[in-house]
């Protein structure tokens, strides 16, 4: 069989094939270019999803008359010089294909008119036919780019496409990106002649929250915290969704790197992990996030469609996310979301003094008690007297002030916005938690030698790894010992995990190690047994409570750490607001 150079066309078809999936990939090229053109307004009309007509029109810098050939043509870019460009790339679109291979599968029409240019000019161009057609035209500063008729010269690319319906929610997805990169820049969404789209620039904090709220919703912005982080060069901000707003997939998920959107393992296994004992299982993170870093530290060149990334200190870069997202969650106490609350309906919510330790000490004093008091035996709680307490100083406190004990299961309290209900054992379980976290980390890790050491098998990956990170092994409170090429002996464990599975412990660590350069799953482990430490600790289901019973547990829920959820990533608590209980008695209707 010879080897045969290939035509211009049918290598631009073959590229075509690498960047143009569908009409949503065509429209991320598009806007990409418009966005390092300068420009502040995008208009997108789409027509049957795209297939038919994606006009893409901008008020950037526009393209002079003399380059307007070899737009279309391949490996053609004015944002890449040398190497030196392409090891610190800052501009979304560089590669140079995408204009020639959008061109070789549609009906092509390229107009621009540079800024205080005398003309705009027009080239066309259509699939297989290599002629490129230059014409005056009339048209204001900017670029305009029209495809007819995705895929109308490859049948069997066209046939793959989805509904219209389908490749539209893809290509809405594609614009919803592209706003929440870009705060300073207007755009414009059309379908079918009908306006989905219409965000104006947001150059505030508050109309960039609307931004986000009109593409991620408004329940997400009420139920998500504002994150803003700068360390060692690398800067973190954006928007993070409380546990209690978790999702049953990863739909409401977007990580921008220097404004470029991107999908990255070090990353999302970051986020993950600062999610980790808040969230319930098989439940998703929502969040919007923005990294800043020097371009030359990370390399956008490794995937045709620049979804990937690569760092050149992931460890960093893994351990700065975690850290600031990990905190951040910590520092949310029900004042904040009970705040959030408030602001949601219209009310004021003045944040309330918190209580001294000695208050809380006092009260907490019933917990050590092995009767169990009624509610007549605790002296003068009448109606009247828990009525008049409650009106008087409701407002004192984010989660209010203990009415009831509802079925021995849960607490009914109520606080300036409405009512609150608390799971007892779960708000315990986690005051519990945080407390032996908190004891664990000033103790450090102990380590456990082995009666009897166990002997695991490794591969060569996984040896040269564990000779690598045998450090890092050490800080875990593990002790390994190199017996051959492929067997290492391990001596010594942290104390609470010596009746685990050890050898699997040693393998998920090194997996951990191979992949992220850092593992979590010793803490993780560590942790597990915490959680269950403190269920068994807290107070059971059944158990009678009277009132500064109740009030103690909702001052302590208060002021600890994630306290909006248990070690197992159930809610603690739920607010009803004086809005939902209108709802459900139609009240205002």
């Amino acid at each position: 069989m010879c080897i045969k150079i290939l035509d211009q066309q049918l290598a631009n078809q073959i590229a075509a094939g690498e960047v143009v999936e569908r009409p949503a990939s065509v429209v991320k090229e598009l806007i990409e270019n418009s966005l390092d053109a300068g420009s502040t307004q995008i208009n997108v009309d789409i027509k049957k999803g795209g297939v038919q007509l994606i006009r893409v029109r901008d008020n950037g810098s526009g393209i002079a008359k003399e380059d307007l050939l070899l737009a279309l043509s391949r490996h053609a870019t004015s944002k890449i010089r040398s190497l030196d460009d392409l090891e610190n790339v800052v501009s979304l679109g560089f590669r140079g294909e995408a204009l020639a291979s959008i061109a070789s599968v549609s009906r092509l029409q390229l107009s621009s008119k540079v800024n205080g240019g005398a003309a705009a000019w027009s080239v066309t161009a259509e699939g297989r036919d290599t002629e490129i057609k230059l014409a005056p035209i009339a048209h204001p500063n900017g670029t305009s780019l029209e495809i007819r008729d995705l895929f109308f010269n490859t049948p069997a690319r066209r046939k793959f496409l989805r509904t219209e319906t389908t490749e539209f929610n893809h290509l809405q997805e594609v614009i919803n990106r592209a706003a929440l990169s870009r705060f300073d820049v207007a755009f414009s969404l059309k379908h079918n002649e009908k306006q989905i789209l219409n965000l104006a620039a947001a150059e505030n904090h508050q109309s960039q929250e609307k931004r986000v709220a009109a593409i991620c919703g408004k329940t997400f912005m009420e139920h998500a915290v504002h994150i803003a982080a700068e360390r060692d060069g690398l800067k973190l901000s954006g928007w993070i969704g409380l546990p209690t707003f978790s999702r049953s997939q990863m739909d409401l998920q977007y990580f921008y790197i220097n404004g470029r959107v991107i999908r990255d393992k070090v990353l999302g296994h970051a986020v993950r992990q600062a999610y980790h004992d808040v969230l319930y299982g098989g439940r998703f993170p929502a969040f919007v996030l923005y990294l800043e870093i020097d371009p030359q530290q990370v390399d956008v060149n490794v995937h045709p469609t620049k979804h990937e990334v690569r760092f050149r200190d992931s460890r960093q870069i893994h351990g700065f996310v975690f850290s600031v997202i990990s905190e951040a969650l910590a520092k949310v106490k029900p004042a904040d979301v009970v705040e959030n609350s408030a602001v949601a309906q219209n009310r004021v919510y003045e944040r309330p003094v918190a209580p001294t330790p000695m208050q809380v000490q006092e009260q907490m004093a019933f917990y050590g008690r092995s009767s169990k008091p009624s509610f007549a035996a605790t002296g003068n709680f009448s109606q009247a007297n828990v009525v008049n307490r409650v009106e008087e100083h409701a407002g004192d406190y984010p989660l209010g002030y203990a009415i009831a004990q509802i079925h021995g299961v849960y607490i009914l309290a109520q606080n300036k916005n409405g009512l609150i209900l608390v799971d007892m054992h779960a708000a315990h379980e986690r005051i519990t938690y945080e407390k032996l976290k908190l004891a664990h980390v000033k103790e450090g890790i102990k380590s456990q030698p082995l009666l009897v050491p166990i002997n695991v098998t490794l591969n060569s990956n996984e040896i040269k790894s564990a000779e690598k990170y045998q450090e890092v092994f050490a800080q875990l409170g593990i002790e390994l010992e190199f017996l051959s090429v492929d067997t290492v002996v391990i001596r010594s464990v942290p104390y609470l995990l010596k009746d685990g599975d050890v050898e699997q412990l040693i393998r998920d660590v090194i997996a951990d190690l191979i992949t992220h350069e850092r593992s979590t799953r010793v803490q993780e482990y560590i942790n597990e047994i915490l959680t269950t430490m403190a269920c068994h600790g807290s107070v059971r289901a059944n158990r009678k409570l009277v009132l500064p019973e109740m009030d103690a547990l909702l001052r302590e829920l208060e002021q600890t750490e994630r306290g909006g959820q248990c070690g197992h990533g159930r809610p603690t608590w739920v607010e009803l607001t004086l809005d939902d209980l209108d709802k459900l008695f139609l009240r205002g209707r």
